[in-house]
């Protein structure tokens, strides 16, 4: 059973309801110390390819195509170990997914998010 999923950026006020605390950006969030982030877990291995994200750019017109290499990259062997565990993760406890990224809603966060709550 998955326990609730929330997303949001890493630099916003962290919060008792939080949950655990995972970063799920392949690169540190620029101009934050690590002891401010209060993460449970950096996951860096189930972060978009450093390929796809480039391709991105964080254009929202492909995010549709890039939500769908990104889904087809949780499957492949790089990130298959980090994505088990992430779910894993999501079926024991209240999970917070942080990302550096501007726009949440078109990031990869979301996207795991969808992910990890829809039936399989």
């Amino acid at each position: 059973m998955v326990k609730q999923i929330t997303y949001r950026r890493v630099y916003e006020e962290t919060s008792p309801q939080d949950g655990k605390r995972v970063l799920v950006d392949r690169v540190w969030p620029r101009g934050m110390r690590k002891e401010d982030a209060h993460l449970d877990e950096w996951l860096r291995d189930v972060a978009p390819s450093s390929e796809l994200r480039k391709w991105y750019g964080h254009e929202p017109s492909r995010f549709a195509e890039f939500r769908r290499r990104y889904l087809a990259e949780l499957r492949d062997a790089g990130h298959r170990e980090a994505a088990e565990h992430l779910r894993d993760l999501a079926a024991h406890d209240k999970l917070m997914l942080l990302t550096a990224t501007r726009d949440v809603d078109h990031s990869q966060a979301a996207v795991l998010t969808e992910w990890l709550t829809r039936k399989r």
